[in-house]
């Protein structure tokens, strides 16, 4: 493969990735490992990829107002998403009051869950319906129903949420930004984002590789507010700013 082949390919699977190593690269490529680190030197030094140790990630990218539905969101990264929800689960203790966020990972959480001791409230209407079919003490946020999402938000929604003091919140987000924070495409599920942060104890955010280096329209929350629950971390940078536990490794 020619030289200008194998940077359009690299530049391929990193942008699709978001995040990948040299080992990963050099067996897509059936390429030597050295050859590998060479090229994302002359990437990096080109400005189209950002090397780190053991391999690169991809440049920030601009997610905009752009949101896929729910159904198109599940499958994907769905090892990944396993793997956040399952350790996310065994943080639950018998004494908690939980906030679930809308949200593929989140939801994929609830399958895990198995403290029917703590109670638990969700602005996620299928969170809601596996929640109770788990005998689980629940609650749901009022408000209007974002069908893109399956998420209720808006003003009702932040107001039937007023006077509780969650324990641990655990939180989705479509992007994560050293400057921008915690991000996503829509105001208004932004706005109950940010209050079930601000009267969480704990917060996390369950989020694969993908979602660093992303930005969308709307910021919710800056890094030191809340642990990230991640696969793999693509930039140490991030670790620098707030507690991150990467779940594979």
């Amino acid at each position: 493969m020619l030289t200008q082949e194998r940077y359009q390919s690299i530049l391929s699977i990193i942008n699709d990735k978001n995040a990948v190593t040299v080992a990963e690269l050099a067996q897509l490529l059936d390429t030597s490992e050295s050859t590998i680190r060479r090229d994302l030197t002359a990437l990096d030094e080109l400005g189209k990829i950002k090397k780190v140790f053991g391999g690169a990630t991809s440049i920030t990218q601009s997610g905009g107002m752009y949101e896929d539905n729910v159904h198109t969101r599940e499958n994907l990264m769905y090892d990944e998403k396993t793997e956040i929800a399952k350790y996310c689960a065994g943080l639950i203790n018998n004494t908690d009051f939980v906030y679930i966020d809308a949200g593929t990972t989140t939801s994929r959480l609830i399958d895990f869950i198995d403290n029917d001791k703590a109670t638990y409230v969700t602005n996620g209407i299928s969170h809601a319906r596996k929640l109770i079919q788990k005998g689980l003490s629940t609650y749901m946020l009022g408000g209007k129903i974002k069908p893109l999402t399956e998420a209720v938000v808006g003003a009702e929604s932040i107001l039937s949420m007023k006077g509780l003091n969650f324990s641990k919140a655990f939180m989705g987000t479509n992007g994560i930004d050293l400057s921008a924070g915690y991000t996503t495409p829509d105001l208004e599920e932004a706005r109950i984002k940010e209050a079930a942060i601000n009267t969480s104890y704990m917060a996390f955010i369950l989020a694969d590789r993908t979602k660093f280096r992303r930005v969308f329209s709307v910021s919710f929350a800056q890094l030191k507010q809340c642990c990230i629950i991640t696969d793999h971390i693509p930039d140490n940078r991030f670790a620098n700013e707030t507690v991150i536990k990467e779940v594979m490794k």
